[in-house]
């Protein structure tokens, strides 16, 4: 049986218990749902959690374009991987007195915007989700030792895809444009997320509308 969001949340519950500063990730392909349960989550442990997405680093757009990735914006060398590394290994060890500010991303701008997020030294538990939480190659290998418990979450593709189109459109884009990137670059960096989903603790599949 897949677990309930009651029964997520009181996982979540136990990660924030006090004593020591724990990091929860929420992996998943393209449009599954992770920043919907993340911030879910956050809402219903009432103050013990915050949600720090890996998205805030996404390089800035003149960066891609600079680099010739512009068109391949999501795709794992699209991120400052090792920068969202040292991010968490700092938020890990929470110093006393010291609040730590996190990026977020705009998908108004679709641009990062630095100092977003305030972490506070007493916040038990992190949660922060992304694509390739789970990624093994290069500097996201990294990242899964620095989860205390990492998720995957999985959607059907038959509801995925309509959703993930319908939330570029949502943000600005042309509809046949954002059914060519879907199907292009969204999904294939899909595939590659799927790849990974064996190192995650728990798979959750929950029914979304």
């Amino acid at each position: 049986m897949d677990p309930s969001i009651e029964q997520l949340t009181d996982r979540a519950r136990h990660l924030a218990r006090p004593g020591a500063r724990r990091v929860l990730g929420i992996a998943g392909p393209p449009g599954a749902g992770k920043s919907t349960l993340a911030e879910e989550l956050v809402a219903r442990l009432g103050g013990l959690a915050v949600l720090v997405p890996m998205d805030g680093f996404h390089l800035a757009q003149a960066e891609l374009e600079r680099l010739g990735r512009a068109r391949r914006k999501g795709a794992p060398d699209t991120f400052d991987a090792a920068g969202y590394a040292a991010l968490l290994a700092r938020l890990r060890a929470p110093e006393a007195g010291t609040t730590v500010y996190a990026p977020a991303f705009d998908r108004g701008l679709e641009q990062p915007v630095a100092g977003s997020i305030p972490v506070a030294p007493d916040l038990p538990l992190v949660v922060t989700e992304g694509n390739y939480l789970l990624h093994d190659e290069g500097p996201w290998a990294r990242i899964r030792a620095l989860l205390d418990e990492a998720w995957y979450l999985d959607l059907d593709d038959a509801r995925r895809v309509p959703r993930l189109i319908d939330r570029h459109v949502r943000f600005g884009k042309e509809r046949p444009y954002a059914e060519r990137w879907v199907r292009g670059s969204d999904e294939a960096n899909a595939r590659l997320v799927a790849h990974s989903r064996h190192r995650a603790h728990l798979t959750v599949r929950m029914d979304q509308p």
